[in-house]
């Protein structure tokens, strides 16, 4: 396992970690919160309504939206060499970055193909995934060599 002191990507892979984790969280703070979460965070009106009624969908789309978060997570820890190594380390962090941005610059056609889906959270939310998507692609570019196996 590379040390993280001679990564030089180590201190932006570990805020790519913390980001990950902490959207990761959100999310299972979501099916604690209820109904008002799944709404404040922008899941829309019928997750909402699903998660009123009891339905489990909205339970198990959001565990399955955290977990793969947190898995994301564990491999920008795993590039700063926090943890041991996992497998496919650098395809896997190409694929998450690309995943980041992609979401985040999806917005930029979406706005003109249906700008009625151009709402507040439509434009935080890829805000948000654009500074995901940076930091990750700075840590991963700066710690490339030392992500080889």
């Amino acid at each position: 396992m590379p040390s993280v002191v001679s990564n030089p990507g180590s201190s932006w892979l570990i805020a790519a970690a913390a980001l990950s984790g902490a959207a990761a969280l959100l999310h299972l703070g979501c099916i604690v919160g209820g109904p008002d979460w799944y709404r404040f965070f922008g899941a829309g009106e019928g997750m909402a309504r699903a998660a009123a009624r009891g339905d489990l969908r909205p339970t198990l789309i959001t565990l399955g939206i955290a977990a793969v978060l947190a898995v994301w997570a564990a491999y920008a820890a795993s590039g700063a060499g926090l943890i041991p190594r996992l497998p496919l380390l650098r395809t896997a962090l190409v694929a998450i970055t690309a995943i980041y941005l992609l979401r985040a610059l999806a917005f930029v056609p979406l706005h003109f193909w249906r700008p009625q889906h151009s709402d507040t959270f439509a434009i935080w939310s890829s805000a948000i995934v654009l500074v995901y998507g940076v930091v990750h692609l700075v840590g991963m570019l700066r710690a490339w060599r030392h992500l080889a196996p």
